[in-house]
């Protein structure tokens, strides 16, 4: 069994290196998902990360109870666990009864990172991806963070943190935090290296995980322009790696924490296997010339009547 490294993060707390998302679109939890889950346990898969948007937060709650109950794990403490706050719920007041859901869905006691998913708010009652135009509301950050902070203080998460933040809506957000944010997931590969943010984050102690690290290949927004990459394809068969494992080991050896997802029992070992070697440096800089172009650009999240008018205003400009 495979041992995934660790990082510390700003609050104290160690949160594995690789972890297993669980995401299948359309969102729907399963049986399959549940016992995707299991495998990866026994492969020694540690991080799992759901939301309340993808609907797997209960196959991922009976497959750690399965996995208790058939001896896989002797506590929950050896997993470590994040959901996301989706939009709708991003109103002070709901944030704590939308995490006491999901730990319910989970059957847990707490999380060990609990994010918001993205900077924007929607009406509240509604669980639809993609959301109605019309529901799109500006967030109350202050009063949001502040109410995420409340989660931590009350012991429902260990960390908390954001995803889909730029720069500038973190540096908005750090004017108005008493527990910073831990984390930022956004997405991340060789196509989209986001070597800003992970700079901007780097120097304010906030760890990046990385989703995506393929390019969402078959989703409704990913591409293939990872995975028919020919920089990479040269690296992979120089390395007798695949072009995953060379795309999964360059996010590592960035710092950063990278968020995996096949229920392919060979692509979930083959994901595991990037800790025992490490890239050259002609590697990194063929890598470092790869043309640039982000796949996630949230056009469902902008519109005239929003408060985000454009995706260039959502990720405010930045490359």
């Amino acid at each position: 069994m495979v041992s995934v490294p660790e990082i510390i993060l700003n609050s104290g707390h160690t949160m594995p290196l690789l972890g297993m998302g669980t995401a299948v679109y359309p969102f729907v939890g399963s049986n399959a998902v549940t016992s995707a889950i299991l495998r990866a346990i026994e492969l020694g898969y540690r991080h799992f990360d759901t939301a309340a948007l993808y609907q797997t937060e209960q196959s991922l709650g009976e497959a750690i109870a399965q996995a208790r109950h058939q001896g896989l794990i002797k506590s929950r403490e050896e997993l470590f666990i994040t959901s996301k706050l989706w939009c709708s719920d991003a109103h002070a007041d709901l944030v704590l009864p939308a995490l006491h859901k999901t730990l319910r869905n989970l059957q847990l006691d707490y999380l060990d990172l609990y994010l918001i998913h993205f900077p924007v708010s929607l009406k509240p009652g509604k669980f639809e991806a993609p959301p109605p135009k019309e529901d799109l509301m500006p967030m109350d950050i202050k009063s949001v963070w502040g109410a995420m902070e409340e989660c931590q203080r009350l012991g429902l998460t260990r960390s908390i943190g954001v995803s889909n933040f730029s720069c500038k809506k973190l540096s908005d957000l750090l004017l108005n935090v008493t527990i910073p944010p831990a984390v930022n997931q956004v997405e991340m590969n060789p196509t989209w290296q986001q070597k800003k943010l992970r700079e901007f984050c780097k120097n304010k102690g906030i760890h990046v995980a990385g989703y995506s690290p393929l390019g969402a290949r078959g989703t409704m927004w990913g591409t293939n322009q990872v995975m028919e990459s020919k920089e990479l394809e040269e690296i992979a068969k120089a390395r007798g790696k695949t072009i995953a494992q060379v795309c999964l080991k360059w996010i590592n050896e960035q710092g950063a924490i990278v968020i995996v997802k096949s229920f392919n029992e060979e692509r979930m070992k083959e994901n595991l296997d990037i800790f025992d070697w490490a890239l050259r440096e002609e590697d990194f800089q063929k890598i470092s010339q790869i043309q640039q172009c982000r796949s996630f650009k949230t056009e469902t999240l902008v519109s005239e009547d929003g408060p985000f008018k454009s995706v260039e205003e959502f990720w405010d400009g930045e490359n």
